[in-house]
């Protein structure tokens, strides 16, 4: 794997989503570093891009309620297992499930396993609302897809909630998810 600073030199047989990413990056004047590689369809295979570029990757999930009238982007720790019902009560929302194909596609540009916080930028709209593990706000660094699970991107957490979401229009909620001792 290679790693590179900023956009890719050659975006030929990129998609429109994953430039779009580049550009609002740029557009910001965000320093930030990415790395192509196959298709990330784990977050062991998240693990492996990010230690390519020294950043921890974040698992992002796509969630809506019961009536799908309610969708939420949750940012966590990709190590940590997510439980619905410790984000359910948190939001005060129950029976969480993982938005459709569909939904992901409408509301994010996104497909399966190319979710990311930069997809907010295609949710015009703003129905998604935004949640973040405590834990990913300590940390220094963060991890993302630029929309595309073949290319991840490195950046400080502060430009994630100093410049980008404050560019996008996005507030988002701080939610505290438990980490489970492994049995």
């Amino acid at each position: 794997m290679t790693v590179y600073q900023g956009r890719p030199e050659n975006c030929a047989g990129r998609s429109e989503v994953e430039i779009r990413c580049y550009d609002l990056l740029d557009s910001l004047g965000i320093s930030y570093r990415g790395v192509d590689h196959e298709a990330a369809m784990t977050m062991e295979d998240c693990v492996v891009a990010g230690n390519a570029i020294d950043v921890p990757i974040c698992k992002n999930l796509v969630l809506c309620n019961r009536q799908q009238t309610a969708f939420y982007l949750l940012l966590m720790p990709g190590d940590k297992p997510f439980k619905t019902k410790d984000l359910s009560a948190q939001i005060g929302s129950s029976r969480l499930s993982f938005a459709s194909e569909a939904h992901l596609a409408e509301l994010l540009g996104v497909t399966p396993g190319s979710a990311s916080v930069l997809g907010l930028q295609n949710d015009k709209d703003g129905c998604v609302k935004l949640l973040i593990d405590e834990e990913v706000l300590a940390s220094p660094q963060f991890g993302c897809h630029p929309c595309k699970n073949t290319t991840s991107l490195g950046f400080l957490t502060a430009e994630l909630t100093g410049r980008i979401l404050p560019a996008l229009n996005r507030e988002w909620q701080t939610v505290s998810l438990p980490r489970y001792e492994v049995e």
